[in-house]
């Protein structure tokens, strides 16, 4: 696949950044966000690192033990890795093992390395990402707000503060900052902002009566988890315990843009069977659109699709 070469080449680096989880990242980014974000993310791990004993002298040999590892270009996988600190003294399975790469990650000693197979590895992030140009602060905030807003506008302070892992101050700097290309409406309550093109007043995505578009996302999908404030993607016809955290984080199907239902999969050596449960009432022509998102998760498993609604 596209995207599996351009991670083992380098293009896209999978690591720790903005909040405590990976994100694939272009090359060329890389270091100006692990320096805009990583402390905070630090800061938000302390009680992680703190119950997994890890702390400053552990923190050192597990430095010294990736450095020899993964020296002259070399990639190891996780396993591999926890090994190694296995032999140095450092107990390193499990959650242990996860904070010991992360916290590398977070300061920019390691990062994704070419994938061996399926599995991935790690490798140091000088052997992968060349120097960049250095950021100051406000050019930083301002990149990644003006980028968040392209990406994801209409959206709020709170919502880039969320997605990004600043601070609300931080986030309502950098909008500021970026202001002179995006644009700011209120609505109500709110203060939103879009970028060039985009529709401040969020809404659905309108589509004719014999023209439905219907999508299966899957969970985490950033239509949902990209925002603190999510109810412009339900649609309105949507009961409210069909809006919890556990949906919201689950598989949706989205209609015209607004979420209405959820769905999972199921697979044997037959093939897969993706139940749906949709909340609100569809017409025909989504009902066929339904049924043609799933054939397309067929075709790019390349295995059979069972529908089923409950």
């Amino acid at each position: 696949m596209t995207l599996d070469r351009l991670v083992d080449d380098g293009t896209l680096v999978r690591l720790h950044v903005l909040r405590p989880t990976w994100h694939l990242v272009a090359a060329q980014d890389v270091r100006w966000l692990l320096a805009l974000t990583s402390a905070r993310v630090h800061r938000a791990n302390t009680t992680f690192y703190r119950g997994q004993g890890i702390d400053d002298d552990i923190l050192r040999i597990a430095r010294r033990v990736l450095e020899r590892e993964l020296a002259g270009g070399r990639s190891r996988t996780r396993e591999e890795l926890g090994r190694a600190f296995t032999g140095a003294g450092i107990a390193a399975t499990g959650p242990r093992l996860a904070g010991l790469v992360m916290h590398a990650e977070l300061d920019g000693l390691i990062s994704s390395g070419p994938r061996r197979g399926r599995r991935q590895t790690y490798a140091l992030l000088d052997d992968r990402v060349p120097p960049t140009r250095e950021r100051g602060r406000d050019e930083a905030l301002a990149e990644l707000a003006g980028r968040y807003v392209a990406g994801h506008g209409p959206a709020q302070a709170i919502d880039l503060a969320w997605w990004s892992g600043l601070t609300i101050r931080e986030a309502r700097l950098g909008l500021e900052l970026a202001s002179p290309g995006l644009e700011r409406e209120r609505v109500g309550e709110r203060e939103l902002w879009a970028a060039p093109g985009q529709d401040p007043a969020p809404g659905p995505c309108p589509s004719s009566p014999s023209e439905a578009v219907v999508r299966l996302l899957p969970n985490y999908d950033e239509l949902l988890v990209a925002f603190r404030d999510r109810r412009d993607a339900f649609d309105p016809g949507l009961p409210p315990d069909a809006r919890t955290p556990l949906v919201i984080l689950a598989h949706s199907i989205v209609r015209d843009g607004l979420v209405v239902g959820g769905w999972r999969r199921t697979e044997d050596d037959s093939g897969i069977v993706v139940r749906t449960e949709v909340r609100v009432r569809l017409r025909a022509p989504e009902v066929a659109a339904l049924r043609q998102a799933a054939a397309t998760l067929g075709a790019f498993l390349e295995r059979p699709v069972e529908l089923r609604g409950d």
